[in-house]
């Protein structure tokens, strides 16, 4: 732009002399076709000139554009720069960088920039800003800045220092606010203490698994599984029972794939070779494009749980003496016996069975051996009938037997029960030995015999409800007491 003038005068200083040039032609040669040529000549060298001065006008222009597009690109950049000096003044900063500081321009140039830097951080920003001035080079760094409000910012610091002449230098600094990465930081170490301070507490296991199925992250409590182990990076369907172990995996592999986690129980395998029942629920964590990328694992030992679950089922639908099943499942047992029955065509039989002369054992030994004897007749009654049979203790000194799937024929299925009858009957008349404790702890050996009544009544197609198949094999029972005791009587086949 100072060239221009300069250039221009030169240009007319020219055309002025070729204006004496002509007119001194003009006198000495007196010709008037020269005097045209010169005009013509002068002519051509405005135009240039003309042209010339364009041309300088749209570099001007083209300059100015430039600079107008470097002053938006510095100023309003998303980054702030600044320069400081080798002492660390702030010489120049862009309008980005003083919004920074929250302050405007004028407020910062001159000052120190070590005077924004915080308390925390002073002692590093020294250390590492002489060195970038002792080595001349560029260096990186993170540092939290105090605002003109007093507020905290987090910003990255990438500098450069560049020499101007031998003794003289800046440092050009690019300032990134990188405040929102850094809470963001903080609120994901905040997670990740608090749900490790929630893993370690729990009285269950968590387990953090990739989507492979290897272990992540175990939690403290998995010791008292499988002892201390760095188990970190190893399957996690190992420890599963071989039986459970397909189950469980095709469920893992569902959730990765569905995002749903499954309520799953299965049995764990310990390092003694002892089972623990476990109960799991998983949940997953997806990466930035929506895939799953880790499954976490909430286990709890339902051992114990199962085994209370267990007792109660034993004593909701089982004789707590005999362990044989109580009227609960007998009402059942029988139904399932007689709808199976009506879909075959196959027979069925109900026993009904009382111990003769129950009362006077009792009565000479007491309610314990009286006990014994019961444990035994279940234990021997059970052993003469089919798996598919039931043998319920129905109260007292009663048992009932319900045998399914006998024969189409009624003759027959008579015949059949009749066999199992009888063979129920021989071996609840042999001896028993009874053992007997008197307050002094001696023992004491009772022999006994016993024998017992049978009611049979057959059943087929749903003839009879449950309740009338019961009262007519109870009915049958007492027939074979009326009898002589120790006894079979089949209702509507024995006169």
């Amino acid at each position: 732009m100072s060239k221009s003038p300069k250039r221009t005068n030169k240009l007319r200083l020219a055309a002025e002399a070729r204006l004496e040039e002509i007119a001194a032609s003009r006198e000495t040669n007196g010709n008037a076709l020269d005097q045209t040529k010169l005009i013509h000549e002068l002519q051509v060298h405005q135009i240039e000139m003309e042209m010339q001065g364009e041309s300088l006008k749209q570099a001007h222009a083209a300059l100015e554009t430039s600079h107008n597009r470097y002053l938006d690109l510095y100023e309003l950049s998303p980054v702030g720069y600044l320069t400081l000096t080798p002492t660390g003044e702030i010489a120049e900063i862009n309008m980005t960088g003083a919004q920074l500081f929250g302050l405007d321009r004028s407020g910062l140039l001159k000052r120190d920039f070590s005077a924004f830097v915080s308390r925390e951080d002073s002692e590093r920003w020294r250390q590492f800003f002489q060195s970038v001035v002792r080595q001349g080079g560029d260096g990186k760094a993170e540092f939290r800045l105090v605002r003109n409000d007093l507020n905290l910012i987090d910003l990255r610091l990438d500098c450069l220092a560049v020499r101007r002449e031998p003794e003289n230098f800046v440092v050009h600094v690019a300032m990134t606010d990188i405040t929102a990465r850094k809470d963001a930081e903080k609120r994901l170490r905040d997670q990740e203490h608090l749900f490790r301070v929630i893993a370690e507490r729990l009285d269950g296991f968590v387990a953090v698994l990739d989507a492979k199925g290897q272990r992540i992250y175990n939690s403290p409590s998995y010791e008292r599984l499988l002892g201390p182990r760095d188990s970190i990076g190893t399957n996690s369907f190992l420890e599963i029972h071989p039986d459970d172990r397909q189950r469980v995996m095709q469920a893992f592999s569902e959730t990765v794939a569905s995002g749903i986690g499954q309520l799953l129980e299965y049995r764990f395998l310990l390092p003694d070779g002892s089972v623990r029942i476990m109960e799991s629920r998983g949940g997953v964590a997806w990466d930035a494009v929506g895939k799953t990328q880790y499954v976490v694992v909430i286990s709890n030992d339902v051992t114990e749980r199962k085994e209370a679950e267990r007792k109660i089922h034993r004593l909701a639908f089982y004789d707590a003496l005999t362990k044989l099943p109580n009227r609960l499942t007998l009402n059942d047992r029988l139904q399932q016996a007689m709808a199976a029955s009506k879909r075959s065509g196959q027979y069925g039989a109900l026993m009904f069975l009382d111990l003769d002369n129950f009362k006077s054992l009792n009565d000479a030994h007491g309610h314990v051996i009286g006990d014994q004897l019961l444990i035994q007749a279940g234990q021997r009654i059970s052993d003469c009938v089919r798996e598919i049979d039931t043998v319920a203790r129905f109260g007292g000194d009663e048992f009932v037997v319900v045998l399914g799937e006998l024969d189409v024929d009624l003759g027959k299925s008579v015949i059949d029960a009749g066999i199992i009858a009888e063979k129920i009957r021989a071996t609840i008349a042999q001896a028993y030995e009874l053992e007997k404790t008197s307050k002094d702890a001696t023992s004491q050996t009772v022999n006994h015999r016993c024998t017992a009544s049978i009611g049979v009544i057959l059943f087929m197609n749903h003839d009879q409800s449950e309740e009338e198949v019961l009262k007519l094999a109870d009915i049958a029972m007492y027939r074979a007491k009326d009898r002589g005791r120790d006894g079979i009587y089949f209702y509507g086949v024995d006169g």
